[in-house]
């Protein structure tokens, strides 16, 4: 069954085109021209993934991820203007996955498409070689797409997770932004160093929001992260 895109931006141009590109490569589209319509919609019929403007009338972009991420952890790529850092860094702090500047190219938001999916996937299938990550406090079931912490969940994204378990594999081990990129998105897919920065600060939070005290994603200024090797 194909891959079904929610698909939102106030601009129609935009709207026909890349539905069209989309449709070309296989996948489903449900198209939306305002945030309060792709809540309804989205919420009534589930998607795979959701690229959303950041400004529209009604109910923008950052509201929109805001009142989905309540229901759901689909994946979501944020188109920002030019030169909205701001809107991009908050995009990502508040559960984005990815984001592509406009003008952007057709095929590069295919591919970006196509590598969270991947991921997504690869997170269902689990790992056979190790179902499962424990580390003191720490249970990822990769099989389940799982996080506990202290035996209370943790709800992750695909990209936190990802980050996660490549951190929690080799604890007190230190990635740089670069390795963390590749695992959370695949090789050969350029994205900012402040995407994991944003993702790093958003793990944190939601660790902090079940326990207070949790300190194990440590920060190497100007090396990387490593996870806390409690032995």
């Amino acid at each position: 069954m194909p891959h079904c895109i929610a698909l939102v931006d106030d601009d129609r141009n935009i709207l026909t085109s890349v539905t069209m590109a989309l449709e070309a490569e296989g996948f489903q589209v449900r198209s939306y021209t305002d945030g309060a319509e792709a809540l309804r919609g989205i919420t009534a019929q589930p998607v795979d993934l959701a690229v959303l403007d950041i400004k529209m009338p009604r109910m923008d972009g950052m509201e929109l991820l805001q009142r989905l991420r309540k229901v759901s952890l689909v994946p979501v790529i944020f188109l920002t203007s030019k030169d909205d850092e701001v809107d991009e860094v908050l995009g990502l702090r508040m559960g984005a996955d990815d984001y592509i500047k406009k003008p952007f190219s057709q095929r590069l938001l295919i591919e970006r498409i196509r590598a969270l999916l991947r991921r997504g996937e690869l997170v269902q299938d689990g790992d056979n070689t190790q179902p499962s990550i424990q580390r003191g406090q720490l249970l990822l079931d990769t099989a389940r797409h799982t996080c506990r912490w202290k035996d209370r969940m943790v709800d992750l994204t695909v990209t936190e997770f990802m980050i996660l378990k490549s951190l929690a594999i080799r604890p007190g081990h230190v990635k740089n932004r670069d390795q963390l990129i590749d695992a959370a998105y695949g090789e050969h897919i350029y994205v900012d160093d402040r995407t994991i920065d944003s993702h790093i600060k958003r793990l944190r939070k939601k660790f902090r929001d079940v326990d207070g005290a949790f300190e194990q994603i440590e920060t190497l200024y100007g090396v990387g992260y490593r996870y806390r090797d409690e032995q």
